[in-house]
């Protein structure tokens, strides 16, 4: 299914590039911006953004690493 008209992106396109980039770097925060420039393409008109997203979102690999999930919960405490 094409998710980006103006790129010419599809949800294949978006799970390989969140695969690959997870494979590579398991510590990696995975953004759009991120996956638009693994893919070599950059956003355009914007009026993908939410279909994008929702397909990141139904990737297993999209999971923010452990390391970093306490951080919100720190930072909004306080703590280092």
């Amino acid at each position: 299914m094409i998710v980006c008209h103006c790129q010419h992106i599809t949800d294949r396109d978006i799970h390989a590039a969140i695969d690959w980039m997870r494979a590579s770097d398991p510590g990696v925060v995975i953004t759009p911006g991120r996956i638009y420039r693994a893919l070599g393409k950059q956003a355009e008109c914007g009026g993908c953004v939410k279909l994008f997203v929702q397909e990141m979102r139904s990737n297993d690999n999209l999971a923010v690493p452990v390391e970093l999930r306490a951080l919100r919960a720190q930072s909004a405490s306080g703590k280092s």
